[in-house]
């Protein structure tokens, strides 16, 4: 599956349900370990809150996730969060809720319905937007060869997203490309097809 939904920029939102503020953030992220950062900072910006939960969701196959409750009653916080991330069908974000309490419990069902909501709204604050898991394509070839390659590179990233990650211009030229992974076959085949040239990976 090289296509998916993501969200284009951070998404906020407050949510208020008996004195207590739920502030949510939904963060554009690619890896786990983007994640995990994104949270800390947020964890650290709000050291002041009663909790700070959260959930994401990364990969174009939406198989790595993780939520917590962060101190809140198991279930009530983490899996509403993701919950709402499955529903919309997103991937490579993640989404924080900071709880500050406001005196008056709100019980199992009032929590799940505060942190769904919460985290709702902070997703439809960002908005969507269809990402494609990207790829890289390295070759040489010979610098006579230079016009075609870049004829074939530039109608490409005329209307797609790709691009060059770095070029090395000399008697022998060598490129890498940054493309989704669903172009990745189509362009090798036409860059394998000049003479002179030798694609890698």
């Amino acid at each position: 599956m090289a296509r998916f939904l993501t969200i284009p920029k951070t998404g906020e939102a407050v949510y208020r349900e008996k004195m207590s503020r739920f502030l949510a953030f939904a963060i554009p992220v690619s890896t786990p370990e983007e994640a995990k950062e994104t949270i800390a900072l947020y964890a650290n910006e709000y050291h002041d809150a009663r909790h700070v939960c959260w959930a994401y969701m990364v990969g174009a196959d939406r198989l790595t996730y993780l939520s917590s409750d962060n101190g809140e009653p198991s279930g009530t916080a983490g899996k509403p969060i993701l919950g709402q991330i499955n529903s919309l069908g997103l991937t490579d974000l993640v989404v924080i809720v900071v709880r500050y309490f406001g005196g008056i419990k709100l019980g199992t069902s009032g929590l799940i319905v505060a942190y769904r909501e919460a985290a709702r709204m902070a997703l439809e604050d960002a908005g969507t937007v269809e990402g494609r898991e990207m790829s890289s394509l390295s070759f040489t070839f010979p610098y006579l060869a230079m016009n075609e390659v870049m004829r074939i590179v530039k109608a490409y990233g005329a209307s797609e997203p790709v691009r060059i990650a770095s070029q090395e211009f000399d008697n022998t030229c060598a490129i890498t490309l940054s493309l989704p992974l669903d172009l990745r076959q189509e362009l090798y085949d036409r860059i394998n097809g000049i003479p002179g040239t030798s694609v890698s990976g």
